[in-house]
C-alpha cells in the first residue's frame, strides 16, 4: 500500500492509473477506523482494479461546538487496517494542504439539509460537499463508497454528483451492526459501560417501527410516535429526533409508500449516536 500527503502525490499515481485504464473506487473516510469502513473497501475492492482512501477529519463539517479536536484519531492503527483489507493507496493529507487558503468559491447545500442531522447543524454539509468535491476532483474515481449508517450523507452526495455531473457512481453500503444491533461508529467509544448496554436500543426501536409499516400502517405519526416511545422506554437516552421520510430526496410523507427511512439520533452523555432503517413500502 502506497500512503501520500500531498495532493500532487495523489493526482501523479491517479493519472497514471487512469492512462493503464485502471478503475478506481473511492473510500473517503475520517479515519479510526472500524468494521463499517472496512466493508466499503471490501466492496470497492470487488468492483475496481484500484482502491483509494482518503483519510482526514475535515474542519469544514464541524460545528463551533462540536467534537473536531477530540474527534478519535490513530493514524499508525488506521494504516495497518487499511493495508490489511486491501487499499492500494492511502491519501492522508493535514489540513493546510486541503486547504491552503480562504477559497473564493463557497459551496451551498440547499435541498435535503433542513432536518434529520442538518436540522440542527447549519453549514455541515456544505463541508461535506466541499471536501468531497475536492476528493473527487483528485482521486478521479469510478465509483465512490459511503455507509447508509448517514444516510442524509449519501443522499447529499447523490444530489452533489447529479447537480454537478460527476462522471461517477455513488455506492451506498448498509450499515454494518454489532453483534446485538449496533451500528459501528467510531463515536462508540465514547459511551460509558451502561451505555453501551442500552444502546442497541436504538435499532430495536428502528425496528419496532419498521414492523408497524410492514403490518401496513401508512400513517407516519404513528410509526414515528412508536419509535419515540420504545427509544424513551428503554433506551436510556435523549432522543433528539425520530423522522419518517422519503428517500434519497428526504422530503415529508403524508402516507408511507415508496422507499422511505426512518431515522433517529439520540444523546448520551459525550456521544451522538445516528441510525436508520431504509425500507421499500408497496
Amino acid at each position: 500500500m502506497i500512503v501520500v500527503k500531498k495532493m500532487n502525490e495523489l493526482t501523479a499515481i491517479v493519472s497514471e492509473k487512469k492512462k493503464a485504464g485502471l478503475s478506481i473506487g473511492l473510500v473517503p473516510t475520517m479515519g479510526y477506523l472500524h468494521e463499517g469502513h472496512l466493508t466499503l473497501v471490501k466492496k470497492a475492492r470487488e468492483e475496481n482494479d484500484v482502491v483509494i482512501m482518503s483519510i482526514f477529519v475535515n474542519p469544514l463539517q464541524f460545528g463551533p461546538n462540536e467534537d473536531f479536536d477530540s474527534y478519535p484519531r490513530d493514524f499508525e492503527r488506521d494504516q495497518k487496517l487499511a493495508d490489511e483489507a486491501g487499499v492500494d493507496l492511502l491519501f492522508a493529507p493535514e489540513s493546510d494542504e486541503m486547504y491552503p487558503k480562504p477559497s473564493m468559491i463557497v459551496m451551498n447545500v440547499v435541498d435535503r439539509t433542513d432536518r434529520l442531522c442538518g436540522a440542527k447543524r447549519p453549514g455541515h454539509f456544505d463541508g461535506v460537499v466541499t471536501v468531497v468535491t475536492k476528493l473527487f476532483h483528485l482521486a478521479q474515481p469510478d465509483r465512490a463508497y459511503f455507509g447508509l449508517k448517514d444516510a442524509q450523507q449519501v443522499a447529499v452526495i447523490h444530489g452533489l454528483v447529479e447537480s454537478l455531473n460527476f462522471p461517477l457512481e455513488v455506492i451506498g453500503v448498509e450499515t454494518v451492526r454489532e453483534e446485538d444491533g449496533l451500528a459501528k461508529s467510531s463515536r462508540n467509544v465514547y459511551l460509558t459501560a451502561n451505555e453501551r448496554q442500552l444502546a442497541p436500543h436504538i435499532y430495536h426501536a428502528l425496528q419496532t417501527g419498521k414492523a408497524l409499516m410492514e403490518q401496513g400502517e401508512k400513517d407516519p405519526v404513528q410509526v414515528t410516535n412508536t419509535t419515540i416511545a420504545y427509544l424513551n422506554e428503554h433506551a436510556g437516552t435523549e432522543v433528539d429526533y425520530v423522522e419518517l421520510l422519503s428517500f434519497p430526496d428526504l422530503t415529508p410523507v403524508q402516507t408511507i409508500e415508496g422507499q422511505v427511512i426512518l431515522a433517529t439520533a439520540v444523546k448520551y452523555s459525550n456521544a451522538r449516536l445516528i441510525d436508520n432503517i431504509i425500507f421499500e413500502c408497496k
